[in-house]
């Protein structure tokens, strides 16, 4: 029998348990992460399925600060959009964070399984992103590592919402309204961070900007095979909109991606501002397919489940909903669309020809150099998937 934890202060959000299995039916185990084990589970009571996050204790000393910012975050956040901490419950030697279960599978997969995907199904993915992190900013909430798989449909229906979810390195903004701890990934962070200069909202702005420049042509704005010089890339805001992947999109997309990609974070739009550019409140986005060019570079870029080594509560549908995706897909028209010769999506076609193994993706883990030494970056770099 549960009950709720009397002591005053911390922990009295976590009601106490002898043992989990009297309230839930633990099934599989959907994933594990660094310091947690993902379960399937379903709630005796009700029938309810969700997604059990069990953290051992002994497995969080060193690791308390990081968990208990994930639980604050998280207890605040009732939106839509957002995947919920629907409970938490403790035991002489566990923590368990009771999360709702998404079911509609991933963001890249969703894409590339349509037939028909057009600006204006990118603008309206978009606009439920932009109006959650409003949300999220309006209460003093910067999450801190924005993109695509953090973004999670809620069910497999055609029309399905996305949803926002891992606030694993989320912060409420202090008083002072910036912060400095080096984290993200690298491919989507802002300029500002990988300066290592205090930051504030806007960093999640600038993922955004990168997020919608991926749905629109499939690669990412950012590539180089060596870490300094992709950085290098970020620091300048030097990104491209390549011929001919960028010839039947809109000025208004590019207008509007230019406008969160913007290098100085006090000329870069919020959240709010964004919502109201013509391409996400207006009809400037463009309804013509461009499907094959799209997911065709979703499936060289970011090959489907090579680069995770871990998963999060809230993403547990990566394991539910598995797409087979043929390796060989698309591998017939790498050469359907010759690049300009200057341009980044050439580059990193010489990169990916000159590959050993041109069928593999590669994952890199890197810790940057901070005085903050819980802070992980995690970057995929596709080695072998490029443009």
């Amino acid at each position: 029998m549960a009950r709720e934890n009397g002591e005053s202060g911390k922990g009295t959000w976590k009601k106490q348990v002898d043992d989990i299995k009297k309230i839930f039916e633990l099934k599989e185990i959907l994933g594990t992460g660094a310091f947690s084990e993902v379960v399937l589970a379903q709630e005796r009571s009700t029938g309810k399925m969700f997604a059990v996050k069990c953290i051992p204790k002994k497995a969080l000393k060193g690791k308390e600060s990081s968990i208990e910012n994930e639980i604050t975050v998280l207890r605040k956040i009732k939106h839509e959009n957002i995947v919920a901490l629907e409970d938490i419950y403790e035991s002489s030697n566990h923590l368990y964070l009771i999360m709702q279960l998404v079911s509609g599978g991933e963001l890249f997969d969703r894409i590339v399984e349509k037939g028909f995907y057009t600006e204006k199904d990118a603008s309206t993915l978009i606009r439920q992103v932009l109006d959650a992190v409003d949300y999220l900013h309006k209460l003093g909430i910067v999450h801190r590592d924005l993109k695509p798989e953090n973004l999670l449909y809620f069910n497999p229906q055609d029309e399905s919402k996305i949803m926002i979810s891992d606030f694993g390195l989320s912060k409420m903004e202090g008083s002072g309204d910036v912060m400095s701890t080096a984290c993200g990934t690298p491919g989507y962070v802002a300029p500002e961070v990988l300066a290592q200069k205090p930051y504030s909202k806007a960093v999640d702005c600038w993922s955004i900007g990168v997020i919608a420049y991926i749905l629109l042509c499939g690669y990412p704005p950012f590539y180089d095979e060596n870490d300094s010089k992709l950085f290098e890339q970020i620091l300048k805001a030097d990104y491209e909109f390549d011929a001919p992947y960028w010839d039947d999109i809109s000025d208004s997309a590019k207008d509007f991606i230019g406008s969160l990609m913007e290098k100085d974070p006090a000329k870069r739009f919020t959240c709010d501002q964004a919502l109201r550019h013509p391409w996400i409140a207006g009809d400037t986005a463009l309804c013509k397919n461009i499907h094959e060019s799209v997911s065709r570079q979703i499936r060289k870029n970011f090959a489907k489940s090579k680069w995770r080594q871990a998963f999060n509560a809230t993403a547990v549908v990566r394991h539910m909903r598995r797409l087979q995706l043929s390796s060989s897909m698309g591998q017939s028209m790498d050469s359907s669309h010759p690049h300009p010769p200057n341009s980044r999506a050439a580059q990193m076609q010489n990169q990916r020809n000159q590959s050993q193994n041109p069928n593999a993706a590669i994952m890199k883990s890197f810790s940057v150099d901070s005085p903050h030494k819980d802070c992980k970056w995690t970057c995929m770099h596709p080695h072998t998937h490029k443009p």
